[in-house]
């Protein structure tokens, strides 16, 4: 048999915003379709009518284009197998819900939602199975003439599949391995409902996956006890040739504590679990987003990728391509992944570090303007260049930076109990002399004639440092002294230190 191209996809159901597991599921098919040089497609699940949100798609197709997760076709992208969108499929499932019920693999069932909770409620752990379908309104049960009329007179019915019991089902998955499980325990999946014509998700999925030419399905563990059922389907269609290989991903645990990640544990501890900031249109309600908080595209998708794999090296930092060609299905583990959201913000920081100053000064500077400062790019190039590696975030940086854009107006009660001494007034006078007699203000310029001084003048170097700093800072941060009256110049250097020692005494 000749091997086929590896097709995967990625098929989320518009109901809300996209959850960061999910991202992650799209990452991991990503990385194994580019390693096979293979194709990604984006197909949307919309069966469930009633769950769905608008906005949701958009969003979602918004989120993969920040990533940089690139679909080869599927729903906005094209293709030669669509349409794409499951709701604008509904004929193609009709032909196979027939094809089912012609076979005697499926049978139409007539129970209300009434008649199906009074059962629960008088059977302890009831399931519509092999043990319990004889018992119920369903064709098996109802003579075909009236099962007709039943239909005719519009009376609203489901399909459902019918399982047979003492059948030993086998899911050959890539990280699991062979996963067995005896029928039994099945119950006979609603395969398709008459009140909306629409299949549900077990039928949709395994119809498409096969039209679609889908090679392996790769999606989250919370899938895989639907996958005996699924492998049933593949047979009763007689696709066992073609049915695909399936991994089922580790679970994204909660940072702390037992059970799996939720939005609850973002808002508890304050980090987002969304790609992008989401606005609920049904409750207004507002979610925040890792674009929004200041994330890099990278930094996500590194993070994302060690969440349940990794390439069993000492590098941490990879682009795309790297982790594509690095990336093995079968090493993720089998357990779930807790989610360090610390760690995501280190990925942040070592992005900082890698990117240029220049590049970082492009995303500062819409802030530093909008505290209508009019300095020219190469200043703030400077300032980032100094600074950029102490924060985690972009917009981190004004509040460490704002005294080189803007002369403080007042000053860290703290620091100056701390380090504005008494005589510091007369040596910050002093200094201003020695500063205004320097031709080169350079940092090398400066230096050696500042230092001379203070050891000339037997004065301790901290005090004059931190009095000095206090003066041009407002409190006690900042980089070298040097650096900060090299950036100012020598005119705004003596100006703050005069507004200092005037106002503090």
């Amino acid at each position: 048999m000749t091997e086929r191209k590896v097709r995967v996809r990625f098929a989320p159901s518009p109901t809300g915003a996209l959850h960061i597991g999910g991202v992650r599921t799209a990452l991991y098919n990503y990385l194994f379709a580019r390693q096979h040089g293979g194709e990604l497609v984006f197909r949307i699940e919309d069966t469930d009518s009633n769950r769905f949100v608008p906005g949701a798609e958009e969003y979602i197709i918004e989120s993969f284009k920040w990533l940089g997760i690139r679909f080869d076709e599927g729903v906005s992208f094209g293709g030669n197998y669509g349409p794409y969108r499951q709701s604008e499929r509904r004929d193609i499932y009709k032909q196979y819900v027939r094809q089912l019920l012609d076979a005697g693999k499926a049978y139409i069932a007539f129970d209300t939602p009434e008649e199906l909770e009074a059962k629960r409620q008088t059977v302890a752990n009831f399931q519509y199975d092999a043990h319990t379908r004889m018992e119920m309104r369903n064709s098996l049960t109802i003579p075909a003439d009236e099962v007709e009329r039943m239909i005719a007179d519009g009376q609203q019915y489901v399909v459902r599949f019918k399982i047979e019991p003492g059948v030993s089902v086998h899911v050959d998955d890539l990280i699991r391995g062979d996963v067995r499980i005896m029928s039994d325990i099945l119950d006979d999946k609603v395969l398709y409902k008459s009140a909306d014509e629409l299949p549900t998700y077990h039928l949709a999925n395994i119809v498409d996956d096969h039209l679609m030419e889908i090679t392996h399905v790769i999606r989250g563990e919370e899938w895989l006890p639907s996958a005996p059922l699924h492998v049933l389907l593949y047979q009763a269609f007689g696709w066992a040739d073609t049915m695909p290989r399936f991994a089922h991903l580790p679970l994204l645990l909660k940072p702390e504590g037992k059970g799996k990640l939720s939005k609850r544990d973002g808002d508890r501890l304050g980090f987002p679990v969304f790609p992008l900031e989401w606005h609920d249109p049904k409750t207004g309600e507002v979610s925040s987003g890792y674009r929004e908080a200041g994330y890099f595209p990278e930094a996500v998708i590194n993070f994302l990728a060690f969440l349940g794999w990794n390439p069993g090296t000492e590098q941490e930092i990879y682009s795309l391509d790297e982790l594509s060609q690095l990336f093995d299905i079968t090493k993720c583990s089998k357990a779930g992944a807790r989610f360090d959201y610390q760690k995501g913000m280190w990925f942040n920081h070592e992005y900082v570090l890698r990117k240029s100053a220049e590049e970082i000064a492009a995303l500062f500077e819409p802030e530093v303007r909008s505290h209508g400062v009019d300095e020219p790019m190469e200043r703030i190039v400077k300032v980032v260049a100094m600074m950029k590696d102490r924060v985690t975030f972009v917009k981190e940086l004004w509040p460490l930076c704002s005294f080189f854009f803007e002369a403080p107006c007042q000053y860290d009660e703290k620091t100056r109990k701390k380090r504005w001494k008494e005589e510091s007034a007369q040596q910050l006078t002093e200094l201003a002399e020695v500063l205004c007699g320097i031709d080169d203000f350079s940092v090398e310029g400066q230096e050696p004639v500042v230092e001379h001084w203070i050891e000339e003048k037997g004065y301790k170097l901290g005090n004059i440092m931190n009095a000095w700093r206090l003066a041009l800072v407002g409190e006690g941060k900042g980089p070298g002294m040097f650096d900060i009256s090299a950036y100012l110049g020598k005119e705004e250097t003596i100006r703050r230190i005069e507004r200092a020692v005037q106002v503090l005494g």
